[in-house]
């Protein structure tokens, strides 16, 4: 019998659920395609180190998992929350007829249930499609072997995602039975009568906490955007501001905003803006907390998803710019006999390992048994350092001021310095500018963002420097664009050019560089070859090994495949949670919206009774809706400007300002669709309750 009532209960109050049953599909459809990702064999097409950090990802987004099964946890025990006060009415009928609350709780139990694996197989079969989907956008931007693709069912993820959601089901009836069971007959009838008691804040005092809140805010945009160097210290301070910021505006909006409306005469005694502008009023005052939490959630969502998009597409156009060759290696030139590092350990280097510092990179790759017919295109180039020349000698009378922006910075590192004609070697290999110098010139190349502002400001004085014992004034006041190492961004700090004729000795020699391509026609040939170089079961890498001698470098598919890894892992932990909580953000909006519909639909009765017809009692509906997801989402959009700036200062050279806008119109896509789609659904949803008798 109580099985039959729950399945007609169902049916019948089927519209009251469509926010509930919309939350727990998406919460399993996306729980599944993020935990199904190793099931796809398409993705294990790839090179060991690709495989590595896949499995890395999936064991990172494993552990977040349990971070967002709490999340929807909490979410379906809200939600359960909504539909228990919505029906307080029905039960207090069935308690008058008789029943106990063990039979109320158990019919509650039978839905929560029904409810739950209709959600959860609807969530599951969506998750499987969408899953496929997944497969595809990994295994691409892992550069995969796509010809193994195939549908996948991931069986583990399934029962993963079962047994989870079961968790969250059963804390959500021990909670439904613990509610049911404090609940009175008397307030169970009467609910419908019941409204929140909201109090009338003084709007002088609410305009003042406004201001208040507003310089707070000020503040912590300026801490986290004006000064080039942000300490952790400051960071939290910035945090706890803006929070306390966010709470303020929202408590003391509903103070004064009714007051401002007011004396606009022609607005606030139009059509039904009065009582939109009396329902939002109470709305705000009685969501302080919850619309801030969920304007910091999607000021989280926001920032996170349009910096990791931004920091995708930047990655994509710096790989093609810094990887120009398939080869980059570096030795330490002129070793000494004994060194002491910074740590103050005393090394000592084997007399092979000094001989073999003093001769080029060519004749140590041919003497460890490499043969060089496997390369091509080869130039290989000294870089020279001079004691008497260090960042600070280079800053000059800039120093203090550098200090001041970049206190932790090295600045007794020796500045790095290649001779013109050298450099245009490697800069034609590249495809750069090439340079031209007067005997009393010099240039400097740095295309690291913050260094480069730094080295700038120097170059801007008239900066002169001494190098070998001779002054050289600058070509430029500005730093030019130029680069040696290959990496995954323009971060090179500084590299000065100095004429040919600049006598640097061959002892000043701090490292040799070589740079190459490999002398193959396909892609095979090319990962056979850098095999010989990165597999520690290469002869060549042991014989290096066997002899001490260590040789740096990068080669373009080392890059390319950890930098692509990385970002991958970063973009995919940022849109599984960005999207939790997007739907966290719009599904609490809707249960609160929801709730009020129910709580107010006397006050709609009333205003049919006084003449308005249905297109105006739901245009009004429409509008309170509207602003009530509106507001948490324009001061979120507001801190995300401050935000993204500060993430990209952070991370500069990782991610440019230029890839910000298709960032962004990817994640207004995002939001739109899912905070839409949740804010079309409530207005339905509520247009139905308030037409209710």
């Amino acid at each position: 019998m109580l099985f039959k009532l729950s399945l007609k209960n169902i049916k019948k109050s089927f519209k009251d659920y469509t926010i509930y049953f919309l939350t727990l599909v998406l919460g399993v459809t996306i729980f599944y395609m993020f935990n199904s990702l190793d099931s796809q064999q398409a993705m294990l097409q790839v090179t060991q180190s690709q495989k590595e950090l896949i499995k890395l990802m999936i064991s990172m987004l494993g552990m977040i998992s349990v971070f967002i099964a709490v999340i929807l946890g909490l979410l379906i025990v809200y939600a359960n929350n909504f539909l228990i006060n919505r029906r307080k009415k029905e039960f207090g009928i069935y308690m008058t007829l008789g029943m106990g609350r063990r039979q109320i709780s158990k019919i509650i139990l039978m839905e929560t249930i029904i409810i739950g694996i209709i959600s959860l197989v609807v969530g599951i079969v969506v998750g499987i499609f969408g899953s496929q989907f997944m497969s595809i956008l990994v295994a691409k931007m892992f550069q995969a072997d796509m010809t193994k693709f195939e549908f996948v069912f991931s069986a583990e993820s399934c029962m993963k995602t079962c047994i989870y959601f079961a968790i969250m089901y059963v804390a959500a009836m021990l909670f439904n039975t613990f509610t049911i069971s404090k609940y009175k007959l008397i307030n169970l009838l009467n609910a419908s009568k019941k409204n929140e008691k909201v109090k009338i804040k003084n709007p002088i005092i609410s305009i003042i906490i406004f201001l208040v809140a507003s310089i707070i805010l000020g503040m912590a945009y300026y801490k986290v955007v004006a000064s080039n160097s942000v300490t952790q210290e400051e960071l939290f301070i910035a945090i706890i501001m803006g929070v306390i910021g966010t709470i303020l505006v929202f408590w003391s909006l509903s103070g004064f905003i009714i007051k401002v409306i007011q004396k606009l005469k022609g607005i606030y005694l139009k059509d039904t803006n009065m009582f939109v502008l009396r329902q939002i009023n109470n709305k705000i005052n009685t969501t302080v907390i919850s619309m801030s939490v969920i304007c910091l959630m999607l000021f989280i969502t926001i920032s996170v998803l349009s910096v990791s998009l931004s920091l995708r597409g930047t990655m994509e156009k710096d790989l093609k710019e810094m990887t120009p060759v398939d080869i980059n290696l570096q030795k330490t030139a002129y070793l000494p006999e004994k060194y002491i590092n910074k740590w103050g350990r005393e090394i000592i280097y084997t007399k092979e390992q000094i001989e073999d510092s003093r001769i080029s990179i060519q004749e140590t790759l041919k003497n460890n048994g490499l043969d060089m017919n496997i390369l091509k295109d080869i130039v290989e180039i000294p870089i020279y350092t001079d004691k008497n020349l260090t960042w600070g000698d280079f800053f000059g009378e800039n120093l203090d001021n550098v200090k001041a922006s970049f206190p932790n910075l090295a600045y007794d590192t020796a500045e790095e310095i290649i001779k013109v004609s050298d450099y245009n070697k490697v800069a034609k290999l590249y495809g750069l500018q090439e340079y031209t110098l007067e005997d009393n010139e010099y240039i400097m190349l740095c295309d690291f963002k913050s260094m480069k502002e730094a080295r700038n400001s120097a170059l801007q004085n008239g900066n002169d420097i001494t190098v070998a014992g001779i002054k050289y004034k600058a070509k430029y006041n500005e730093c030019q664009e130029g680069y040696v190492f290959m990496s995954t961004s323009h971060v090179n700090t500084g590299i000065i050019l100095v004429p040919d004729s600049c006598p640097l000795k061959d002892e000043m020699t701090e490292q040799q560089v070589l740079v190459a391509n490999y002398n193959a026609n396909t892609e095979e040939e090319k990962k056979e070859i850098n095999n010989i170089f990165s597999s520690s079961d290469s002869g060549f890498v042991q014989s290096l090994a066997n002899n001490g001698i260590e040789i740096d470098g990068m080669t373009k598919i080392a890059i390319i495949e950890s930098s692509v890894g990385i970002v991958t892992i970063v973009l995919f932990i940022a849109i599984y949670l960005g999207i939790i909580f997007l739907i966290s953000s719009a599904a609490i909006l809707a249960l609160k919206q929801l709730t009020e519909s129910s709580d107010n639909k006397q006050r709609y009765t009333i205003l049919r009774k006084i003449g308005c017809d249905e297109k105006m009692i739901n245009k009004s509906l429409f509008m309170q809706i509207g602003i009530f997801f509106l507001m948490p989402l324009l001061l979120a959009v507001i801190h995300s400007v401050f935000g993204i700036q500060f993430a990209l200062k952070v991370m500069s050279g990782l991610a440019r300002n230029d890839e910000l806008i298709p960032s962004i119109i990817a994640t207004i896509v995002i939001i739109g669709g899912i905070y839409g789609t949740y804010f079309v659904a409530t207005y339905f949803q509520s247009r139905n309750i308030i037409r209710e008798e």
